[in-house]
């Protein structure tokens, strides 16, 4: 049985969940989330039955402001409508080379099938324009409140 915890912000789970493997300072960029483009905060949530997609793009500074773009139009005009989507939120960091895209489905196939539709090919091309890119599938298993 999966417990429910206190959930943190999102600075929060920068220095708690990605602390370790990517020391970044980053500021984040407004969140969307189940109500469909309404600006909120993210719930992280804890246990199997979510799945967690990290992005992590590396990028020119002059380009940090354009990908940041290209993911805020991506996940009002797409990903927010699909099903399974739970929320997105981007952080970026301050020296201008990162962005992180954090974003919870209600399955991997939730993933697989937006990756299967006409519209993510040209849009992921938008991204490799801009950044390069790693995906992490993740399960959330821990979270620290101060």
């Amino acid at each position: 049985m999966c417990q429910t915890k206190p959930t943190p912000t999102r600075r929060a789970f920068l220095a708690t969940g990605l602390g370790a493997g990517l020391a970044l300072a980053a500021q984040a960029v407004p969140s969307y989330g189940e109500s469909r483009g309404s600006k909120t905060e993210t719930t992280i949530r804890l246990g199997g039955d979510v799945t967690t997609l990290i992005n992590v793009f590396i990028v020119e500074p002059e380009n940090q402001q354009k990908l940041i773009q290209v993911l805020k139009e991506g996940t009002e005009s797409f990903f927010s409508k699909q099903p399974g989507f739970i929320s997105s939120s981007v952080l970026t960091s301050k020296d201008g080379h990162r962005a992180i895209n954090y974003s919870q489905w209600r399955s991997i196939n939730d993933i697989e099938s937006f990756r299967g539709n006409p519209y993510f090919a040209p849009y992921i091309q938008r991204i490799a324009a801009l950044a390069k890119s790693e995906s992490i599938l993740c399960d959330v298993v821990d979270i620290h409140l101060a």
